[in-house]
């Protein structure tokens, strides 16, 4: 009974969130909101008896990639965007999309109080970090293999599109670009002699 009553006390919390995330015009304000919906879950997770996962939840999203989040939106230094009064039809395709996840939700409660409850075993939680650790390691090694040489050559392009130019093709990007101003001079200068 604890737990149920938890369980919706932080299913509305990150709700509340997730209005606020929305809500608000300034994404700093957005990206603290997602934060407090990321902590949600984690707390939902703990009271699912899952810590590992509610762990990663708080190190991985709301620490690690929040923080990149907020480091993006201060260096995009946006300013306050007029609103735009050719897209309000989208507060109605909004709201529709809004009832059918609102009804889908109620279909999912109903499902679930109706079906029959079976004791859990809290020794084969799937929570757990060894049977994680055993499940990623034995039955599903391919595909976290697979997600590595991504992870790798995402890094790899990652370098490939920073690298710098060497000084002797900068040298040839800068004449090209002087002679092109150049050229531009030029022609102004004759336009405005005629």
């Amino acid at each position: 009974m604890v737990t149920t009553a938890l369980f919706f006390i932080f299913a509305g919390l990150a709700i509340a969130c997730a209005i606020s995330l929305v809500y608000h015009k300034n994404p700093l304000y957005s990206a603290i909101s997602l934060v407090g919906v990321f902590i949600a879950l984690s707390c939902i997770y703990v009271t699912l008896a899952a810590p590992f996962i509610a762990a990663v939840q708080i190190l991985i999203y709301a620490g690690a990639i929040m923080v990149l989040v907020v480091f993006v939106i201060m260096l995009l230094n946006l300013d306050d965007d007029k609103p735009l009064n050719r897209l309000r039809y989208l507060y109605a395709v909004g709201a529709g999309l809004g009832l059918i996840l609102l009804a889908q939700t109620f279909f999912v409660f109903y499902a679930v109080m109706r079906s029959p409850k079976q004791a859990v075993n809290t020794d084969e939680t799937v929570g757990k970090t060894l049977n994680i650790g055993s499940a990623m390691y034995t039955e599903y090694l391919l595909p976290v293999e697979i997600v590595g040489i991504l992870l790798l050559m995402a890094i790899i392009g990652g370098v490939i599109l920073a690298r710098r130019f060497e000084p002797t093709k900068l040298e040839l990007v800068v004449n090209n670009e002087l002679e092109r101003r150049n050229e531009q001079e030029i022609e102004d200068e004759y336009r405005i002699r005629l």
